[in-house]
């Protein structure tokens, strides 16, 4: 598995040197008043085409490898299983960076595209969700069984845009999506499912390439593509997880992935509450806050300087507040009412934080 990660790295790595050199001209078309711009210059936003592009490398290799070429992998991956992921990631992402290129897609084009991306995936690959550890929930499965598919496309399709909400700043969301593949890889293992975590490993692989560009310097962005791309492929390897293995717990996922889940629930019941569409841009995410009033402004530099000493500044807080909830998912993996207790502790957290830091309430020690 270590040769994929490499692998994949490498490719990608390549793949977003060659956007740098050839792909300029399109970032001028991203307009200076988006309320979500926190850069200076023309950057491209087509991080997702590279990774993309390593992921169906990583494909081929498991395919191949273990067949046709002298490298032992231990990973049995049928050709038609791997084009049935690669259907769903290209359909997604490409989807994405349709957007990416022409910045004329609408949120709900958007949403239609990753909802034919999760009905894709249930049909491919047969994605259910058929429990959600609560008793007297699943009961619901027996009157209506349609519902166990009908929750497996909703997170596919929703998964991507929690990810693209909290694509804000260098490094936030492909730190958080390389800890979420790697989570779910280990789990994987402990299950006995060296597929999936190579799956995972093969996003992990892609998105690390892009991190060589894309964080502390900010010199290329995953854009809708890659956030998209991200959300797909973890969504449908928690689902399968949980759907493969009943002693992986329903809520690991939950917890693993509730900092973007949660930030774009309450962003929506946010932009309800004050009248506003839940597919209008603005800049009141959580990122944002600490962008403007927790991380400290530098002073000796130049404009674009301090701003990207400020980016790369605001997404440390977010990793770490991501470890929070990552760290008791894999130790508890397959305890449901701890999962569920630490669910509940987020999402009090959060909110807490989220007022202190609009009313200005926000510990000294943060500001250092």
């Amino acid at each position: 598995m270590l040769i994929l990660l490499i692998l994949c790295t490498v490719v990608s790595a390549l793949g977003c040197a060659v956007l740098l050199r050839y792909g300029r001209r399109n970032a001028r078309r991203y307009s200076l008043s988006m309320p979500q711009r926190f850069h200076a210059g023309d950057v491209p936003r087509l991080g997702g085409a590279a990774m993309m592009v390593a992921c169906t490398g990583g494909l081929v290799w498991m395919v191949l490898a273990e067949r046709y070429l002298p490298v032992s992998t231990g990973i049995e991956f049928p050709a038609s299983s791997a084009l049935s992921w690669w259907a769903v990631a290209a359909l997604a992402a490409g989807g994405g960076m349709a957007e990416d290129v022409s910045h004329r897609l609408q949120a709900s084009y958007r949403l239609l595209i990753t909802l034919a991306a999760g009905a894709v995936s249930a049909t491919l690959l047969d994605l259910q969700i058929q429990s959600l550890g609560v008793a007297w929930i699943d009961r619901l499965w027996t009157i209506y069984p349609w519902v166990a598919v009908a929750l497996a496309v909703l997170a596919v399709a929703g998964l991507p845009h929690a990810f693209n909400l909290i694509d804000g700043y260098n490094g936030l969301a492909g730190i958080v999506a390389m800890i979420c593949c790697f989570a779910i890889a280990y789990v994987a293992l402990q299950v006995g499912d060296r597929q999936l975590a190579a799956l995972v490993l093969v996003l992990a692989g892609a998105t690390a390439g892009f991190l060589v560009w894309n964080y502390p310097r900010g010199l290329i962005f995953a854009g809708d593509g890659g956030a998209y791309l991200w959300g797909v492929v973890i969504a449908v390897a928690c689902v399968q997880l949980v759907q493969r293995h009943s002693q992986v717990s329903p809520w690991f996922p939950m917890l693993l992935l509730i900092y973007p889940v949660w930030e774009t629930v309450f962003s929506v019941y946010r932009k309800l509450v004050r009248g506003q569409s839940p597919g209008m841009a603005d800049a009141l995410h959580f990122h944002q806050l600490i962008y403007r009033r927790v991380v400290r402004v530098v002073f000796d530099d130049d404009e674009a300087r301090r701003m990207l000493m400020r980016n790369n500044r605001t997404s440390p807080y977010l990793w770490g507040f991501t470890m929070l909830t990552v760290a008791p998912a894999v130790i508890f993996w397959r305890n449901t009412p701890m999962l569920m207790t630490f669910c509940a502790l987020f999402v009090i957290s959060y909110i807490y934080a989220y007022i202190s830091i609009v009313r200005f309430k926000v510990p000294r020690w943060l500001r250092r």
